[in-house]
Protein backbone atom coordinates (compact mmCIF):
# COMPACT_ATOMS: atom_id res chain seq x y z
CA UNK A 1 0.00 0.00 0.00
CA UNK A 2 3.20 2.35 0.87
CA UNK A 3 3.94 1.91 -2.83
CA UNK A 4 1.22 2.45 -4.17
CA UNK A 5 0.49 5.81 -2.44
CA UNK A 6 4.03 6.62 -3.87
CA UNK A 7 3.02 6.04 -7.29
CA UNK A 8 -0.08 8.18 -7.03
CA UNK A 9 2.40 10.97 -5.57
CA UNK A 10 4.87 10.56 -8.19
CA UNK A 11 2.25 10.53 -11.06
CA UNK A 12 1.15 14.04 -9.50
CA UNK A 13 4.39 15.46 -9.36
CA UNK A 14 5.44 14.24 -12.68
CA UNK A 15 2.23 15.50 -14.20
CA UNK A 16 3.12 18.83 -12.63
CA UNK A 17 6.49 18.94 -13.72
CA UNK A 18 5.24 18.29 -17.56
CA UNK A 19 3.22 21.45 -17.78
CA UNK A 20 5.19 23.49 -19.45
CA UNK A 21 6.79 26.23 -17.68
CA UNK A 22 5.02 29.10 -20.27
CA UNK A 23 1.89 27.92 -19.64
CA UNK A 24 -0.15 28.02 -16.41
CA UNK A 25 -3.04 26.58 -16.82
CA UNK A 26 -5.34 25.31 -14.08
CA UNK A 27 -5.00 21.66 -12.93
CA UNK A 28 -7.85 19.58 -13.57
CA UNK A 29 -10.13 18.96 -10.64
CA UNK A 30 -10.32 15.19 -9.89
CA UNK A 31 -13.80 13.61 -8.17
CA UNK A 32 -13.95 10.07 -7.33
CA UNK A 33 -17.25 8.58 -7.45
CA UNK A 34 -17.51 4.95 -5.79
CA UNK A 35 -19.52 2.06 -4.41
CA UNK A 36 -21.83 -0.60 -5.79
CA UNK A 37 -24.67 -0.94 -8.15
CA UNK A 38 -26.11 2.09 -7.34
CA UNK A 39 -22.84 4.18 -8.11
CA UNK A 40 -23.48 2.75 -11.69
CA UNK A 41 -26.04 3.91 -12.42
CA UNK A 42 -29.45 2.34 -13.18
CA UNK A 43 -31.85 4.54 -14.83
CA UNK A 44 -31.95 3.35 -18.35
CA UNK A 45 -31.51 5.17 -21.61
CA UNK A 46 -34.65 5.02 -23.06
CA UNK A 47 -36.78 6.54 -19.83
CA UNK A 48 -34.56 9.74 -20.09
CA UNK A 49 -34.57 10.10 -24.19
CA UNK A 50 -38.54 9.86 -23.42
CA UNK A 51 -38.95 12.16 -20.03
CA UNK A 52 -36.51 14.58 -21.68
CA UNK A 53 -39.09 16.06 -24.19
CA UNK A 54 -42.13 15.34 -22.15
CA UNK A 55 -43.88 18.14 -21.45
CA UNK A 56 -43.98 17.13 -17.40
CA UNK A 57 -39.84 16.13 -16.81
CA UNK A 58 -38.13 18.11 -19.70
CA UNK A 59 -37.08 20.59 -17.53
CA UNK A 60 -35.91 18.26 -15.14
CA UNK A 61 -33.37 17.23 -18.17
CA UNK A 62 -32.34 20.88 -19.51
CA UNK A 63 -29.36 21.33 -18.18
CA UNK A 64 -28.21 17.90 -20.14
CA UNK A 65 -29.26 18.79 -23.44
CA UNK A 66 -28.87 21.75 -26.28
CA UNK A 67 -31.64 21.63 -28.54
CA UNK A 68 -32.35 18.09 -29.49
CA UNK A 69 -29.27 16.63 -28.65
CA UNK A 70 -27.62 15.62 -25.27
CA UNK A 71 -24.29 17.31 -24.58
CA UNK A 72 -21.15 16.21 -24.35
CA UNK A 73 -18.95 18.22 -21.95
CA UNK A 74 -15.82 19.64 -23.36
CA UNK A 75 -14.86 20.70 -19.38
CA UNK A 76 -16.05 17.56 -17.97
CA UNK A 77 -14.33 14.21 -18.43
CA UNK A 78 -15.13 10.92 -17.21
CA UNK A 79 -13.20 7.25 -16.39
CA UNK A 80 -15.86 4.14 -15.88
CA UNK A 81 -13.48 1.28 -15.60
CA UNK A 82 -13.48 0.31 -19.93
CA UNK A 83 -15.40 3.21 -20.84
CA UNK A 84 -14.05 7.19 -21.15
CA UNK A 85 -14.58 10.52 -23.06
CA UNK A 86 -16.89 13.35 -22.28
CA UNK A 87 -19.18 13.86 -19.99
CA UNK A 88 -22.81 13.05 -21.46
CA UNK A 89 -25.67 10.32 -20.92
CA UNK A 90 -24.84 6.22 -21.04
CA UNK A 91 -21.77 6.53 -18.72
CA UNK A 92 -24.17 4.12 -15.92
CA UNK A 93 -24.59 0.30 -16.11
CA UNK A 94 -24.59 -0.60 -20.04
CA UNK A 95 -27.60 1.27 -21.91
CA UNK A 96 -28.29 3.12 -18.56
CA UNK A 97 -27.10 6.15 -16.56
CA UNK A 98 -26.33 7.39 -12.70
CA UNK A 99 -25.80 10.55 -10.66
CA UNK A 100 -22.68 11.25 -12.29
CA UNK A 101 -24.64 12.96 -15.35
CA UNK A 102 -26.11 15.56 -12.64
CA UNK A 103 -23.14 15.40 -10.18
CA UNK A 104 -20.41 16.20 -12.89
CA UNK A 105 -22.57 19.04 -14.74
CA UNK A 106 -22.79 20.50 -11.48
CA UNK A 107 -19.58 20.92 -10.46
CA UNK A 108 -18.10 21.65 -13.80
CA UNK A 109 -20.72 24.64 -13.86
CA UNK A 110 -19.13 25.97 -10.98
CA UNK A 111 -15.39 24.92 -10.91
CA UNK A 112 -13.07 26.83 -13.00
CA UNK A 113 -11.10 24.45 -14.38
CA UNK A 114 -11.31 21.24 -16.57
CA UNK A 115 -12.99 17.83 -14.18
CA UNK A 116 -12.39 14.34 -14.42
CA UNK A 117 -14.61 11.86 -12.47
CA UNK A 118 -12.89 8.52 -11.96
CA UNK A 119 -16.15 6.47 -11.34
CA UNK A 120 -15.01 2.78 -9.48
CA UNK A 121 -17.82 0.79 -8.84
CA UNK A 122 -18.87 -2.72 -9.59
CA UNK A 123 -22.56 -4.39 -8.44
CA UNK A 124 -22.84 -6.58 -5.44
CA UNK A 125 -20.02 -5.68 -3.32
CA UNK A 126 -20.04 -5.10 0.51
CA UNK A 127 -18.27 -2.36 2.40
CA UNK A 128 -17.72 -5.31 5.20
CA UNK A 129 -15.50 -7.51 2.64
CA UNK A 130 -15.15 -6.05 -1.11
CA UNK A 131 -14.40 -2.31 -0.40
CA UNK A 132 -12.88 -3.43 3.58
CA UNK A 133 -10.66 -0.98 4.29
CA UNK A 134 -7.13 -1.86 5.20
CA UNK A 135 -7.39 -0.44 8.86
CA UNK A 136 -10.17 -2.56 10.00
CA UNK A 137 -8.34 -5.50 9.33
CA UNK A 138 -9.72 -9.46 8.65
CA UNK A 139 -13.20 -10.84 10.51
CA UNK A 140 -12.27 -13.17 13.77
CA UNK A 141 -9.87 -16.11 12.64
CA UNK A 142 -12.87 -18.43 13.47
CA UNK A 143 -15.61 -16.52 11.10
CA UNK A 144 -12.63 -17.03 8.18
CA UNK A 145 -12.47 -20.82 9.09
CA UNK A 146 -16.59 -20.94 8.72
CA UNK A 147 -16.26 -18.76 5.29
CA UNK A 148 -13.62 -21.60 4.39
CA UNK A 149 -15.58 -24.31 4.98
CA UNK A 150 -18.79 -23.12 3.48
CA UNK A 151 -16.77 -22.35 0.26
CA UNK A 152 -15.32 -25.84 -0.28
CA UNK A 153 -18.63 -27.28 0.43
CA UNK A 154 -19.89 -25.15 -2.45
CA UNK A 155 -17.27 -25.99 -5.03
CA UNK A 156 -17.29 -29.30 -4.04
CA UNK A 157 -21.44 -29.78 -4.74
CA UNK A 158 -21.04 -27.69 -8.18
CA UNK A 159 -17.77 -29.91 -8.99
CA UNK A 160 -19.67 -32.96 -8.45
CA UNK A 161 -23.13 -31.80 -9.96
CA UNK A 162 -20.90 -30.38 -13.93
CA UNK A 163 -18.54 -33.17 -13.69
CA UNK A 164 -15.58 -30.48 -12.95
CA UNK A 165 -12.30 -30.94 -10.95
CA UNK A 166 -12.00 -27.35 -9.61
CA UNK A 167 -10.06 -26.48 -7.14
CA UNK A 168 -10.80 -26.14 -3.80
CA UNK A 169 -10.30 -23.11 -1.96
CA UNK A 170 -7.62 -22.31 0.73
CA UNK A 171 -7.74 -19.70 3.72
CA UNK A 172 -5.48 -16.98 1.35
CA UNK A 173 -8.04 -16.96 -0.89
CA UNK A 174 -10.70 -15.79 1.59
CA UNK A 175 -8.03 -13.80 3.06
CA UNK A 176 -7.43 -12.32 -0.12
CA UNK A 177 -11.30 -11.16 -0.72
CA UNK A 178 -11.41 -9.39 1.90
CA UNK A 179 -10.23 -5.46 0.48
CA UNK A 180 -9.96 -6.60 -3.41
CA UNK A 181 -12.64 -3.62 -4.41
CA UNK A 182 -11.09 -1.00 -2.12
CA UNK A 183 -7.90 -2.16 -3.97
CA UNK A 184 -8.70 -2.39 -7.33
CA UNK A 185 -10.49 1.45 -6.61
CA UNK A 186 -6.90 2.72 -6.10
CA UNK A 187 -5.58 0.82 -8.87
CA UNK A 188 -8.03 2.55 -11.00
CA UNK A 189 -7.41 6.02 -9.72
CA UNK A 190 -3.50 5.85 -10.35
CA UNK A 191 -3.75 3.66 -14.23
CA UNK A 192 -6.00 6.67 -14.55
CA UNK A 193 -3.94 9.93 -13.87
CA UNK A 194 -0.90 7.66 -15.15
CA UNK A 195 -2.67 7.35 -18.69
CA UNK A 196 -4.78 10.83 -18.29
CA UNK A 197 -3.31 12.70 -21.02
CA UNK A 198 -3.44 9.25 -23.39
CA UNK A 199 -7.48 9.21 -21.73
CA UNK A 200 -7.92 12.29 -22.65
CA UNK A 201 -5.97 14.53 -25.17
CA UNK A 202 -7.42 17.75 -23.84
CA UNK A 203 -5.85 17.65 -20.29
CA UNK A 204 -2.54 16.44 -22.18
CA UNK A 205 0.21 18.42 -19.97
CA UNK A 206 -2.07 19.77 -17.26
CA UNK A 207 -1.22 18.55 -13.46
CA UNK A 208 -4.22 16.81 -11.54
CA UNK A 209 -5.90 17.96 -8.14
CA UNK A 210 -7.66 15.15 -6.26
CA UNK A 211 -10.75 17.16 -5.43
CA UNK A 212 -13.37 14.96 -3.89
CA UNK A 213 -14.30 11.68 -2.81
CA UNK A 214 -18.26 10.33 -3.50
CA UNK A 215 -19.72 6.97 -1.73
CA UNK A 216 -22.86 5.63 -3.14
CA UNK A 217 -23.18 2.33 -1.32
CA UNK A 218 -24.54 0.42 1.12
CA UNK A 219 -27.26 -2.65 -0.22
CA UNK A 220 -24.83 -5.76 0.51
CA UNK A 221 -24.28 -4.72 4.00
CA UNK A 222 -27.87 -5.58 5.44
CA UNK A 223 -27.15 -9.19 5.69
CA UNK A 224 -25.44 -11.70 7.72
CA UNK A 225 -24.29 -9.03 10.46
CA UNK A 226 -22.40 -6.73 8.63
CA UNK A 227 -24.59 -3.71 9.58
CA UNK A 228 -23.32 -3.90 12.38
CA UNK A 229 -19.56 -3.26 11.87
CA UNK A 230 -20.93 -0.54 8.83
CA UNK A 231 -20.09 2.79 11.39
CA UNK A 232 -16.79 1.25 12.23
CA UNK A 233 -15.78 0.46 8.54
CA UNK A 234 -17.05 3.86 6.81
CA UNK A 235 -14.87 5.48 9.47
CA UNK A 236 -11.64 3.39 8.59
CA UNK A 237 -12.79 3.90 4.89
CA UNK A 238 -12.51 7.63 4.66
CA UNK A 239 -9.43 7.64 6.96
CA UNK A 240 -7.62 5.08 4.36
CA UNK A 241 -8.73 6.37 1.08
CA UNK A 242 -7.39 10.05 2.37
CA UNK A 243 -4.02 8.44 3.58
CA UNK A 244 -3.86 6.35 0.12
CA UNK A 245 -4.57 9.01 -1.89
CA UNK A 246 -2.15 11.26 0.14
CA UNK A 247 -5.24 13.88 0.70
CA UNK A 248 -5.30 14.08 4.35
CA UNK A 249 -8.42 16.63 3.99
CA UNK A 250 -10.26 15.43 1.38
CA UNK A 251 -13.78 16.37 1.14
CA UNK A 252 -16.12 13.09 1.29
CA UNK A 253 -19.64 12.71 0.47
CA UNK A 254 -21.60 9.66 1.44
CA UNK A 255 -24.80 9.29 -0.12
CA UNK A 256 -26.95 7.99 2.46
CA UNK A 257 -29.66 4.88 1.71
CA UNK A 258 -32.67 5.63 0.78
CA UNK A 259 -34.28 2.41 -1.05
CA UNK A 260 -37.36 2.84 2.27
CA UNK A 261 -38.51 5.58 -0.35
CA UNK A 262 -41.39 7.45 1.14
CA UNK A 263 -41.47 4.81 4.70
CA UNK A 264 -39.22 4.91 7.04
CA UNK A 265 -36.51 2.45 6.95
CA UNK A 266 -36.64 -0.43 9.31
CA UNK A 267 -33.80 -3.14 10.19
CA UNK A 268 -30.16 -3.36 8.79
CA UNK A 269 -31.27 -0.63 6.52
CA UNK A 270 -32.00 2.03 9.21
CA UNK A 271 -28.80 0.80 11.17
CA UNK A 272 -26.82 1.86 8.15
CA UNK A 273 -28.38 5.03 7.48
CA UNK A 274 -27.41 5.88 10.67
CA UNK A 275 -24.15 4.85 10.08
CA UNK A 276 -23.50 6.59 7.38
CA UNK A 277 -25.18 9.81 8.97
CA UNK A 278 -23.34 9.56 11.79
CA UNK A 279 -19.90 10.20 10.13
CA UNK A 280 -20.85 13.76 9.76
CA UNK A 281 -21.10 14.19 13.44
CA UNK A 282 -17.40 12.77 13.94
CA UNK A 283 -15.47 15.52 15.11
CA UNK A 284 -12.66 15.41 13.26
CA UNK A 285 -14.46 15.07 9.91
CA UNK A 286 -17.40 18.13 10.44
CA UNK A 287 -15.39 20.35 8.07
CA UNK A 288 -15.03 17.83 5.49
CA UNK A 289 -17.72 15.28 5.40
CA UNK A 290 -21.17 15.35 4.41
CA UNK A 291 -23.88 12.86 4.73
CA UNK A 292 -26.64 13.34 2.27
CA UNK A 293 -30.45 11.40 2.67
CA UNK A 294 -31.28 10.23 -0.97
CA UNK A 295 -35.14 8.58 0.37
CA UNK A 296 -36.32 12.75 0.75
CA UNK A 297 -35.58 13.07 -2.92
CA UNK A 298 -37.35 9.94 -4.28
CA UNK A 299 -39.64 10.17 -7.29
CA UNK A 300 -42.92 10.16 -6.43
CA UNK A 301 -44.69 9.37 -9.25
CA UNK A 302 -42.23 6.15 -9.72
CA UNK A 303 -43.05 5.44 -6.35
CA UNK A 304 -46.18 5.44 -6.63
CA UNK A 305 -46.78 4.21 -9.60
CA UNK A 306 -44.05 0.63 -8.83
CA UNK A 307 -46.75 -1.66 -7.23
CA UNK A 308 -48.56 -1.68 -10.31
CA UNK A 309 -45.98 -1.44 -12.63
CA UNK A 310 -47.08 -4.98 -14.26
CA UNK A 311 -50.52 -4.23 -15.17
CA UNK A 312 -49.48 -0.81 -16.02
CA UNK A 313 -46.33 -1.21 -17.87
CA UNK A 314 -46.54 1.57 -20.60
CA UNK A 315 -47.21 3.58 -18.27
CA UNK A 316 -44.45 2.36 -15.92
CA UNK A 317 -41.57 2.23 -19.24
CA UNK A 318 -42.25 6.26 -19.37
CA UNK A 319 -41.72 6.88 -15.49
CA UNK A 320 -39.39 4.19 -14.30
CA UNK A 321 -36.93 1.30 -14.96
CA UNK A 322 -35.92 -1.12 -12.48
CA UNK A 323 -36.84 -1.99 -9.10
CA UNK A 324 -36.51 -0.11 -5.38
CA UNK A 325 -33.29 -1.44 -4.44
CA UNK A 326 -32.02 0.41 -7.69
CA UNK A 327 -34.12 3.28 -7.03
CA UNK A 328 -36.69 2.17 -9.78
CA UNK A 329 -34.21 2.53 -12.42
CA UNK A 330 -35.79 6.58 -11.86
CA UNK A 331 -34.13 9.00 -13.84
CA UNK A 332 -35.50 11.63 -12.32
CA UNK A 333 -34.11 10.51 -8.99
CA UNK A 334 -30.51 9.50 -10.20
CA UNK A 335 -30.76 13.24 -11.06
CA UNK A 336 -31.71 14.57 -7.77
CA UNK A 337 -28.73 13.07 -5.99
CA UNK A 338 -26.44 13.57 -8.43
CA UNK A 339 -27.51 17.07 -7.87
CA UNK A 340 -27.78 17.06 -3.95
CA UNK A 341 -24.02 14.99 -3.75
CA UNK A 342 -23.00 18.14 -6.33
CA UNK A 343 -24.46 21.08 -3.66
CA UNK A 344 -23.06 18.99 -0.82
CA UNK A 345 -19.28 18.88 -2.44
CA UNK A 346 -19.39 22.46 -3.38
CA UNK A 347 -20.57 23.82 -0.12
CA UNK A 348 -16.95 21.86 1.16
CA UNK A 349 -14.77 22.41 -1.43
CA UNK A 350 -16.43 26.77 -1.77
Amino acid sequence: MTMLRTTICSILAASCLALPASSQRKAVAVFVLAGQSNMEGKAQNKLLEHQATAAATRDTFAPFRRGDAWIERDDVFIKFLSRHGKLTVGYGSPGRTGCELAFGTLVGDRIDAPVLLIKTAWGGHSLRKNFRPPSAGLPPEETLQQELEQAIKRTRQRNEKNKRDDPLPTMADIRAAYGKSYRMMLEEVRTTLEQCGKLFPELRGRKHELTGFVWFQGWNDQYGGAELEYERNMRHLITDVRRDLEAPELPFVIGVMGQNMDKPAKGAMKTIQMAQLAMAEVPSFRDNVRAVPTDVLVDLAAARLYPEWKERREEWDRTGSDHPYHYLGSAIWFTSIGNAFGDAMMDMIE
